[in-house]
């Protein structure tokens, strides 16, 4: 597609639309943005490019009317054909959006009377429209990545496919740093392969790296091709992000809180908006606000939703109907409502906890004002007191617009081979055009030929380990040389496992028969919960308190509950980390507090804690590493605070504990967070400058990561997921309850234990190994904090008891220590009794060593 530069001059002409479509506009009395005329003239001239523009700003129609202006100029306006064939396939991450957008794609289309048919295809597309559409594609389709890759599967997929003009690619900021942005690039390619014309165009609303991003999408350029451009929004969207301050703060914030104390405070928010989302970080956690509401304002029953992933599809449907009509007061929610649904009743948003990311407070605040020139606000609700310093330091990344950037992976091979099977059912393919046409996707620029080979060998034969086991040889070469699968079995266990999404092995909740509604489906559970409780037991999920009947195959049935309480479900994969982008703005705060400064209403109410902090302590000045040293009945502690995130501070004090048990004889356990790490030690640990540089040196990290990790067992739990994508595994069919997840670990694991006893240079290995030192360990972050480290003062402070924020360390390091039969929560609260007790007496420490 050439080489992406900035729109500018090049996009010639006005943008002005075929006339039925400018007069449609009129009559609604409404003038296109400035930004949409430069994105439908590029598109007029051929290119390809990425549109980036705040949430409710008409990204949708400005990617949607090109094209049908274009058909319209092209081929006589309205009439000219009964039916058009497929023009556009519009890529989405959700398909819970395929309906939003379908509603939003057909307005302009009906209203014109124009010959167009807008469909979707998703996986909870029914066999009847299924089948139609492999008869007939519409004019355009809604897919996802998944469902686009099983068309490319179908034999005649290049003649399905041979119409379709452009490529819409929404929410790409979502995809591109994931195996399913992986995925669309790969697939991208083959379209572009049979279309050398196709034209791709991304939207995204939150992103910083947006070049990059354009280059990944649009693929390496082909000599000749037009330049991609990159289209900004006229207009930056208003938003407001405010909090809301407790009245008391703790003096020593620990976690574990909800958020409950500010109850009353987020009631009457939502009393004083027509419309609210509440969104939480974790699907546990908005079952608990939901209880909380309810039981706060019963006469709000009917009125207030909650929504998350694990909630039943009709479910979910269904609240997101009620939002759309203004029917709901309030809905609890979390990243499942993040993306594109337009909402416009919606005026609030709440966001309970740390946000953790720049890019999802702006994201979730735009669901709220989802309209051209509405102001989007956003009410942080802290759970606890350092809370309050990361919303004002995510106001200000906000404000200066300092995003976080989403990185394209580097040739993953597993989602290749799924790839190359997939071609190979659609029709088959040549080894030497189809590298040709991979390579051509940027995440396979660098593609060796010797990797290549190794995809070929693996998707024919298995590889040098399982050749000797024919379901493994599931490509076949035909007499003319061509790549195809020949055998039925394979291409419907391949069609089935199409995708990269991998999660815990989830079972569905449905009403036991005679109970409620009888076997309707309520939503799903991990796996290992269910495990863990026994029938007669009590949970909530949607909102209910239900009990535990009995468990078949992959589903728990359930009846509702008479008790009051009931646990809460922990679903896998619900916490994140603080991003670099605001572990940095954190910083700026502190290191602002530390010269008297607390600017905003948030500083102003933490400013008891951190005046405290330095009068026992001290704060973190530019260019100070602060180290604390206490004892207790424990041991002796260190608290280091290099404001890095709670991943990069995982890894640092793995290698720090290492680096001190080879100093001297010792035991060592970390505890980590996003502001620093603890390393608790059963002997004094060092209290001077020289020593701690040592042990920050960024020099041996890579070999000390790897002797202080299991890193063989992360890479045989990172390897489960490759070999389901790669095709070594399969999830069984469905309807059929699946495989439980101890079926699926099995069998990854001996395929691990073989492949590394008889295939040792299987390039899969080397991925999982990969990807657990890049995106697990993060070792390249790691790298970079060590060298920031090196480069700055050890202020090195001896204190009597933890500081306000080694307290939240200190506390999380309690529930390893089997020291008290007190409960953890209980020992906790009478340790803050004590510190609360300590600070009252106007205890101060000595001043600070600042060293270098």
């Amino acid at each position: 597609m050439g080489n992406p530069t900035h729109e500018s001059s090049k996009a010639q002409g006005e943008g002005r639309l075929a006339a039925p479509i400018e007069a449609w506009f009129g009559a609604r009395g409404v003038e296109p943005f400035a930004y949409q005329r430069r994105v439908w003239a590029a598109y007029a001239e051929g290119r390809s490019g990425l549109v980036h523009a705040p949430t409710g700003m008409g990204k949708t129609f400005g990617a949607w009317l090109g094209p049908v202006s274009e058909w319209m100029a092209n081929n006589g306006g309205r009439d000219a054909h009964p039916a058009v064939p497929l023009q556009v396939l519009w890529l989405t991450p959700l398909r819970a959006l395929s309906a939003d957008l379908v509603r939003a794609m057909r307005e302009p289309i009906e209203e014109l009377g124009l010959p167009w048919s807008i469909e979707a295809r998703t996986g909870d597309t029914t066999q009847s429209v299924r089948a139609r559409q492999r008869e007939r594609l519409p004019s355009a389709l809604v897919t996802t990545p998944e469902s686009l890759c099983v068309l490319l599967s179908q034999k005649d997929a290049r003649k399905q496919l041979a119409t379709v003009q452009c490529v819409v690619v929404d929410e790409w900021h979502e995809l591109m740093s994931t195996k399913r942005g992986t995925q669309v690039e790969l697939a991208l390619a083959r379209l572009r392969a049979w279309n050398p014309a196709l034209r791709t165009w991304g939207l995204s609303a939150t992103l910083g790296n947006l070049q990059e991003a354009m280059e990944t999408l649009v693929g390496v350029p082909k000599e000749g091709a037009l330049e991609a451009v990159l289209i900004a929004g006229d207009t930056k969207k208003k938003t407001r992000i405010e909090t809301l301050v407790p009245s008391e703060l703790e003096r020593f914030p620990w976690s574990g809180h909800t958020g409950r104390r500010l109850v009353d405070r987020v009631i009457e928010a939502i009393d004083g908006a027509e419309s609210t989302l509440l969104f939480c970080n974790t699907r546990s956690q908005v079952e608990i606000w939901f209880e909380l509401l309810m039981s706060a304002r019963p006469d709000w029953l009917g009125k207030v939703a909650l929504h998350h992933g694990s909630l039943d599809r009709e479910l979910r449907e269904k609240v997101e109907r009620g939002i759309r009509e203004g029917r709901a007061k309030c809905c609890v929610c979390t990243s499942s409502l993040d993306l594109g649904v337009d909402f416009s009743p919606v005026d609030l948003v709440l966001q309970v906890g740390s946000p953790k990311g720049v890019a999802r407070l702006l994201q979730r605040a735009g669901r709220s004002g989802h309209r051209p020139g509405a102001t989007s606000t956003v009410i942080g609700v802290p759970t606890n007191a350092f809370e309050l310093v990361e919303f004002a330091a995510a106001r200000d990344a906000a404000e200066a617009e300092r995003i976080e950037a989403r990185c394209a992976l580097k040739k993953p091979l597993d989602v290749l081979a799924q790839h190359v099977v997939t071609i190979a059912l659609g029709g088959g393919f040549e080894a030497g055009a189809l590298l040709e046409e991979v390579r051509g996707a940027t995440s396979y620029a660098g593609l060796t030929e010797q990797e290549w080979t190794w995809v070929l060998d693996f998707v024919t034969r298995g590889g040098s380990a399982l050749e000797a086991y024919p379901q493994f040889q599931r490509v076949d070469v035909d007499e003319d040389g061509r790549y195809v699968v020949k055998s039925q079995k394979i291409a419907r266990l391949h069609r089935m496992a199409i995708g990269t999404i991998n999660s815990d092995m989830q079972m569905s909740v449905r009403w036991a028969p005679g109970k409620g509604r009888g076997g309707e489906a309520l939503g799903f559970v991990e796996e290992s919960f269910i495990a863990r409780i026994a029938p007669g037991m009590t949970f909530r999920l949607s909102g209910r308190l239900l009990k535990l009947e009995r468990v078949r195959d992959m589903v728990a049935y359930v009846s509702k509950a008479t008790k009051s309480r009931g646990i809460v479900p922990r679903w896998g994969g619900g916490t994140s980390p603080l991003s670099t982008m605001l572990a940095h703005a954190v910083r700026a705060r502190v290191e602002a507090a530390q010269r008297g400064v607390y600017d905003g209403p948030e500083m102003e109410a933490v400013r008891p804690i951190l005046e405290l902090q330095k009068e026992w302590s001290t704060l973190p000045g530019p260019g100070d590493l602060l180290i604390e040293l206490t004892k207790s009945s424990m041991g002796h502690h260190a608290f280091l605070f290099p404001f890095e995130a709670r991943a990069v501070h995982e890894g640092l004090g793995a290698v720090m504990a290492l680096r001190l048990t080879r100093m001297q004889e010792c035991s060592v356990n970390v505890t980590s967070n996003d502001y620093g790490f603890e390393l608790l030690a059963n002997v004094e640990l060092p209290s001077d400058a020289d020593t701690w540089r040592a042990l920050l040196s960024a020099d041996g990290l890579l070999e000390d990561m790897l002797g202080c990790l299991n890193t063989d067992q992360l890479a045989r739990r990172r390897f489960r997921d490759i070999a389901r994508v790669a095709g070594l595994i399969h999830p069984g069919y469905p309807g059929k309850g699946g495989r439980r997840a101890r079926e699926l670990n099995a069998s990854s694991q001996l395929f691990f234990e073989v492949l590394s006893e008889f295939d040792p240079g299987n390039l899969l290995l080397d991925q999982a190994r990969r990807e657990v030192l890049s995106e697990q360990l993060e070792v390249t972050r790691l790298q970079a904090a060590l060298e920031e480290i090196g480069r700055q003062r050890m202020v090195i402070m001896r204190c009597a008891q933890p500081t306000p924020m080694a307290f939240p360390l200190f506390a999380e390091s309690l529930r390893t220590q089997s020291l008290s039969s007190e409960g953890w929560s209980t020992r906790v609260q009478r340790m803050v009794v004590e510190l609360e007790a300590a600070a009252g007496s106007g205890f101060t420490t000595e001043a600070p060593r600042t060293q270098r």
